[in-house]
């Protein structure tokens, strides 16, 4: 029974020599289809190609960082101006001429203000054979003018339309 063991017995080198084979294989195997991906993706390409096409990638790169560059400095220039720019307008028709009529509700002020509150109140006074035009600038939302009831109605729209 001694002389049976033996021969199915394997030595610490066979062993060794069975897993080093099995290792070799796995990694061949790994190799070679590493190796086929990179021929799929180099398809039709040789080293010169690729190198030209990772430089034209390279180039149209640094033209979208400059265009994306001037596009931000356009929209920073647009902000500016759009925040000088009118951006509500409201106005208020009255009568101005209790009693006899005269003018009729052809009075008004209006409000022309930007989103900081800067512009300008216009107002006029209708009689029939008259009309007086006035123009009170606006800062910050406040006038260094003194602003009649329709001027501060027709402000304070115009402010409220601002922060919608």
């Amino acid at each position: 029974m001694h002389s049976t063991m033996e021969s199915f017995s394997f030595s610490f080198e066979q062993i060794s020599i069975a897993v080093l084979s099995a290792v070799s294989l796995i990694l061949a195997i790994a190799i070679i289809m590493q190796e086929w991906r990179l021929r799929k993706i180099l398809r039709g390409k040789n080293a010169k190609t690729l190198e030209d096409s990772f430089s034209t990638i390279q180039k149209e790169y640094e033209e979208m960082k400059k265009f994306r560059n001037s596009v931000n400095e356009y929209l920073s220039s647009v902000e500016k101006r759009l925040g000088r720019s009118i951006q509500a307008v409201s106005t208020i028709r009255f009568k101005p001429w209790k009693g006899n009529g005269e003018g009729g509700n052809q009075s008004f002020a209006s409000a022309f203000v930007s989103e900081k509150g800067d512009g300008v109140v216009l107002s006029s006074l209708a009689v029939r054979d008259r009309l007086s035009i006035f123009a009170k600038p606006v800062e910050k939302g406040k006038s260094s003018y003194e602003l009649t009831n329709e001027e501060k109605e027709a402000l304070e729209g115009a402010l409220g339309a601002t922060k919608k």
